[in-house]
């Protein structure tokens, strides 16, 4: 708020009265008396000011911001025998809204004990004030500064109380309170009085002024917080000596950046717990300095509390200042001369463990690490058997990082995990466990991925044409292992095909084994889907997209109806034991009755392992089920025919050769549908069940398995 040297309506000149706190865009709020200081009248006059133009100045991070505003609300200042005054309250209305970088503030109710801090009237961060709400009386509540940097002073008048351990403003400062009598200056020097939101609530209601109150209603208070009380214990525990506070403390502002008290003074306890739970690195940078002075046995129970204590924060951070520095340098570098190696080394140390995006993808940049690395942290890890602190999913990934690296890389990684872990009070031998696992690991080749499985469904609230996808690679060994994508709701089909793609490139890249079987797991009416004809996209982006049928042997499987038959496995077998002397039973119009479909397969074919389907799609989806429930393990069909009359259709795919060819023939005949599809009337579908068939994966979002489990 300026003084002005001449006319009211000269915003430019003279000096700042008083400050104001910020209701609205175009609303301002401030003490009657600043206005009256502004208007060179006396500071407690009653009566409204008729000036139209008073100026207010905004100070941005930029040049000031010089404007124009009238009264629209004026609470006169009404003295009371002790010596303050209630009311003396003014809104003004801004003639042009705020600049942008001007927040309105966030009101919240003042209450005693309270910690302050107030700011002279030009806003900058040299000229704050602390001081603490000690007393209320008569709508007002006094506050006591200590004797230590600034004081509220003149200039302070007007301008919003910050809570200092939330941004919400409790009220106005108003002024500094002279004592006379038995409590004299020399007693209390610092004693200031402010009028709390919950007295400038009532005043704006008296005056007419509600729908400013409904705008702007008090937050709620902040409930205790749990993890800073359970800090504050521990702290005291640990640095109750304030000699040893000052020294962690110092080591702790010169990692953060933060400059120490010129005196050398140690911070209370509880301004070090609030630092722990506001900066994200704080905890972990401090609990680094006092686990280097308790090496060894000596390590104390209040620094495991105090790192329990920050996994109730959502703040803090599990590396240091300096491992995070020190991790960023080591992993960029292994990146950079090995892309395929983080995600290689994250998809086998973290096998039951959602990824970071960053690390989902075949390879990881440079640039990305420092994202995955943000997020590696966060990761949760399992308990161990014996109760003691397990090993974060982080390291995990930095031993097996490590172990696929030559030396002395290898060592720096290690001894990096090595002082880390101690600092967390991971059990050697744990960590010792996963060191064993990575070795092992690395000394193996990759094995190679066989088939991509996707199960694909659909829940009733799902919107049309979108799907559920889980994804699994099948290795030669037959181990299905989960692959995490971001997909938790449903998807296009078009978005499904390319997860599949990717998968399968993926899974290639890493072995150099090319992955062209897909086996997609279906309900029963999921096997009318036409998932060959999804789009998979393409690895090189300016080329077209790709059906998914046509890039991969893409098969169908139905659990939903194979897993009613407790003797389907027995029936495969026998099938496929003799599949090619058999030849293919056709299902034509002369054997289409579901009966006698039935009773064939029961009897004289028995032992056949391929059917081929003919006719309208209702009869078609019939037989389709019996074939499946008797233990058929390989069914083609035409998803296009209406009639029998369209079975030649079909004849292209040469249903009548030898069967290991068959998938093969099915995706080289997709391929000219999509070259062509005017020509070629057929859409095959083929459902394929390999002669061991696999259980139904579990999609379970497990945590790593206990130490000493069978997990390989």
């Amino acid at each position: 708020m300026r003084r002005g040297t001449g006319d009211a309506d000269r915003p430019g000149g003279g000096k700042e009265a008083g400050a104001a706190v910020l209701l609205s865009p175009r609303q301002v709020l401030t003490c009657a008396h600043v206005v009256n200081d502004a208007l060179h009248v006396r500071l407690l006059t009653a009566d409204r000011p008729d000036a139209e133009g008073l100026g207010v100045v905004f100070h941005t991070a930029d040049t000031p911001r010089r404007t124009v505003a009238r009264v629209t609300v004026w609470v006169p200042p009404r003295r009371m025998p002790s010596g303050v005054w209630h009311g003396d309250l003014c809104v003004l209305e801004l003639t042009e809204p705020a600049p942008e970088q001007a927040q309105p503030a966030v009101w919240r109710e003042m209450a005693e004990g309270q910690a302050v801090r107030a700011f002279g009237p030009d806003g900058k961060a040299g000229g704050f004030a602390d001081t603490e709400v000690k007393l209320a009386d008569e709508g007002i509540y006094y506050l006591d500064g200590e004797l230590s940097g600034a004081a509220i002073s003149p200039g302070f008048s007007g301008g919003p109380l910050w809570c200092r351990h939330d941004p919400a403003v409790v009220g106005l400062v108003v002024a500094h309170r002279e004592m006379h009598g038995p409590v004299t200056g020399q007693q209390v020097v610092r004693r200031s009085w402010a009028l709390p939101w919950q007295t400038i609530r009532a005043e704006l209601l008296a005056a007419g002024a509600s729908d400013l109150i409904e705008r702007y209603p008090a937050r709620d208070p902040i409930a205790a917080d749990p993890a800073r009380e359970t800090l504050g214990r521990a702290l005291w525990d640990l640095l109750g000596d304030p000699l040893a506070r000052a020294d962690h403390a110092r080591r702790l502002a010169d990692q953060l950046g933060y400059h120490p008290p010129a005196d050398a003074s140690a911070p209370g306890v509880e301004e070090l717990a609030d630092l722990l739970i506001t900066a994200d690195r704080a905890l972990a940078t401090l609990t680094e300095s006092l686990a280097s002075a308790h090496p060894g046995s000596r390590r104390p129970q209040a620094l495991d509390r105090l790192l329990a204590a920050g996994r109730l924060s959502d703040t803090a951070r599990l590396l240091s200042v300096g491992e995070h520095r020190t991790l960023i340098g080591k992993l960029k570098q292994a990146a950079t001369n090995d892309p395929v190696l983080l995600p290689r080394a994250a998809r086998e140390a973290l096998r039951y463990t959602t990824l970071p995006a960053a690390l989902r993808g075949a390879r990881l940049s440079p640039q990305d690490v420092k994202a995955a690395l943000g997020e590696l942290e966060a990761l949760p890890d399992g308990d161990l058997p014996d109760g003691g602190p397990s090993v974060p999913a982080l390291l995990k990934l930095v031993e097996f990082t490590a172990a696929a690296l030559p030396d002395p890389h290898r060592e720096e990684l290690r001894t990096w995990s090595w002082s880390v872990s101690r600092r967390l009070g991971v059990h050697q031998a744990a960590l010792g466990q996963r060191r064993a696992d990575a070795a092992a690991w690395a000394a193996r080749q990759p094995t190679a991925v066989t088939r991509i499985v996707a199960q694909i469904r659909s829940f009733a609230s799902d919107p049309p044409g979108q799907h559920r996808c889980s994804l699994w690679q099948v290795r030669e060994d037959g181990t299905p292992v989960p692959v995490f994508t971001e997909e938790s709701e449903p998807a296009t089909t078009d978005r499904i095909g390319r997860l599949i793609r990717q998968a399968a490139e993926r899974a290639e890249l890493e072995s150099g084994h090319e992955v062209k079987d897909v086996d997609i797991l279906v309900d029963r009416e999921g096997l009318h889907l036409p998932v060959d004809e999804w789009d998979a996209g393409n690895a090189i982006e300016w080329l077209p997209g790709v059906p998914l049928g046509v890039g991969h042997r893409v098969v169908l499987r139905c659990p939903d109806i194979t897993g009613h038959n407790p003797r389907h496995a027995h029936m495969l077998r026998a099938r496929l034991s003799d599949a090619d002397a058999a030849g293919p039973l056709v299902v034509d119009e002369k054997t289409a009755d579901p009966k006698q479909l039935y009773s064939l397969l029961r009897t004289s074919h028995e032992y056949t392992g391929q059917v081929v389907l003919h006719g309208p799609v209702l009869v078609r989806k019939i037989l389709l089920e019996i074939c499946l429930a008797c233990g058929v393990p390989v069914i083609l069909w035409d998803r296009a025919a209406q009639s029998h009359a369209d079975a030649r259709h079909l004849d292209e795919v040469a249903p009548h050769g030898p069967l290991f060819q068959l998938p093969e023939q099915v995706r080289t005949f997709r391929g000219r549908i999509w070259a062509d599809p005017e020509r070629h009337r057929a859409r095959p579908s083929l459902v394929w069940e390999p002669k061991e068939p696999l259980p139904l994966p579990s999609r379970h979002r497990l945590t790593d398995p206990a130490e000493g489990a069978q997990t390989r």
